[in-house]
């Protein structure tokens, strides 16, 4: 005889809600993430804060300002921070305004999106490294691409990384050129949120592609600006891969980034506690940087319910 067994359709519900209040079941599901998040996360940064700290590297015991009194008073340190605000300034704010500017230009145009879309994003998938030794053949004094052509107007070849002027640009160019397409991304997908109605009706009532830009796009773009930029920012205080590529044994002053400026001091001269605070300044910076940002732009932005 089958006997069939009349079940509650709110049993299993209530079963999984009684699982998820046992500690015991907590514990294993979230366990195993919690380990590992605190093993290569929250743990390497107590380290970081503790040797910042320390003052082992001056001989002595114990914990003090030590090391941060070292720091201010170093001038290559003052140099890569004045560098690394140049490059965040140079990277960022070109990189957004053409990354928005291609945004604007491939939204409508179908025949071409997808083979411009490509070549501007195509960078993108290209590593840093890779990118970084193209343009040190672009940058050659006079073999290099730049200089062939700057020979033909009469101009005779610049190093153009080994000069003071030009040390710095240089880099900058690569980090535009690498992430401009990243962002237009974003801004496509927040120019496909805009409703076209609004576009429409703006157009009927007379208002021109730049009334339209200002008072419609950007601030319905605010929500992906808040995104992009801390985005922008973290790669502007953690890119160095081109720094090493381009410069084998080291970059100069004119072109040290905060960054590098770390590596030399806790690796190549072996000072974990300058090298520990030079960190904490860098990501106490980038924080601070990071919420004034978000900060400024919440007050503009208009988010949709």
């Amino acid at each position: 005889m089958t006997v069939i067994a009349s079940v509650s359709p709110t049993s299993a519900p209530a079963a999984a809600v009684r699982a998820g209040k046992n500690p015991l079941v907590l514990a294993l599901l979230l366990g195993p993430s919690l380990i590992f998040l605190a093993a290569f996360a929250y743990w390497p940064v107590l380290l970081v804060l503790v040797q910042s700290f320390s003052l082992s590297q001056l001989g002595e015991h114990g914990f003090g300002l030590g090391n941060y009194a070292r720091l201010l008073s170093d001038q290559h340190f003052g140099i890569a921070i004045l560098n690394n605000i140049i490059y965040a300034v140079g990277t960022i704010v070109p990189s957004l305004v053409l990354a928005l500017a291609f945004a604007l230009a491939l939204q409508n145009n179908k025949k071409v999106t997808a083979v411009l879309r490509t070549l501007i994003v195509m960078p993108l998938f290209i590593p840093l490294v890779a990118a970084a030794a193209l343009f040190s053949f672009i940058y050659l004094p006079g073999g290099g691409l730049i200089d062939f052509y700057l020979a033909k107007l009469g101009i005779g070849q610049t190093n153009w990384l080994g000069s003071p002027s030009t040390a710095l640009p240089a880099v900058i160019v690569v980090t535009i050129w690498k992430n401009t397409g990243y962002y237009m991304l974003f801004f496509l997908a927040g120019l496909a949120a805009i409703p076209t109605d609004l576009l429409d009706a703006a157009k009927m009532d007379g208002a021109t592609a730049l009334g339209r830009l200002r008072h419609i796009i950007l601030p319905l773009l605010g929500p992906t600006f808040a995104f992009v930029l801390p985005i922008a920012l973290l790669n502007a205080l953690t890119q160095i891969d081109h720094v090493v590529t381009m410069w084998p044994g080291g970059p100069s002053d004119d072109a040290n980034l905060l960054l590098y400026y770390i590596y030399q001091q806790a690796v190549q001269n072996n000072d974990s506690g300058l090298g520990a605070a030079a960190t904490v300044v860098g990501v106490g910076g980038l924080l601070a940087l990071t919420t004034l940002a978000r900060q400024a732009l919440d007050r503009s932005i208009h988010y949709e319910s």
